[in-house]
């Protein structure tokens, strides 16, 4: 049985009661999402394709890689060429999958659907209204750096960048 208590444009907020075993029913609060997709934009084994995007919930500006959110029945590829294209003003050649993984499992069903992007073209960023994003070419050995600092902060960024340097044998 679920209620739903807020519908967002992005999400909505559902009551649902589950029956545990040995406790019985139990009740909790979940985020319905859609889905999203974090993109990684590689230039060459060297250099990758970065954002400083402004976040409200947080109220500052967070180094980041380029993100969004599904638009169903979009399908996670063409979120994230579409959301590659609008954020940081490139077109890829070519779109890889890299892993699936969810966000926050304690509270939303969000899914994170992490690609890589290849044999990029530079086109304009198409920002939607409130966006406040700037673009920043870095050194991939450079952003895996600043996971380990506090430069960056973000954890999808950060575990996707990690896993890049995992699955490609990228020297730290």
């Amino acid at each position: 049985m679920s209620e739903i208590l807020l519908s967002a444009r992005r999400f909505r907020v559902e009551r649902r009661v589950v029956d545990v075993p040995g406790r019985g029913p139990v009740s909790r609060e979940v985020v319905v999402h859609p889905g999203a997709v974090l993109i990684l934009p590689v230039l060459s084994d060297r250099e990758v394709v970065m954002i400083h995007n402004y976040r409200f919930a947080v109220d500052r500006e967070l180094l980041e890689l380029p993100a969004g959110t599904l638009e169903p029945p979009e399908p996670p590829e063409a979120c994230a060429a579409r959301e590659l294209e609008e954020e940081a003003g490139y077109v890829a050649g070519r779109i890889e999958r890299l892993c699936s993984f969810y966000t926050t499992p304690g509270f939303t069903d969000e899914l994170m659907h992490v690609f890589t992007a290849h044999d990029l073209r530079r086109t304009a960023q198409r920002l939607e209204g409130g966006e406040q994003i700037r673009v920043e070419v870095m050194p991939l050995s450079e952003a895996l750096a600043a996971t380990l600092d506090g430069r960056i902060v973000d954890a999808k960024t950060i575990a996707a960048l990690h896993l890049y340097k995992a699955r490609h044998g990228v020297p730290a």
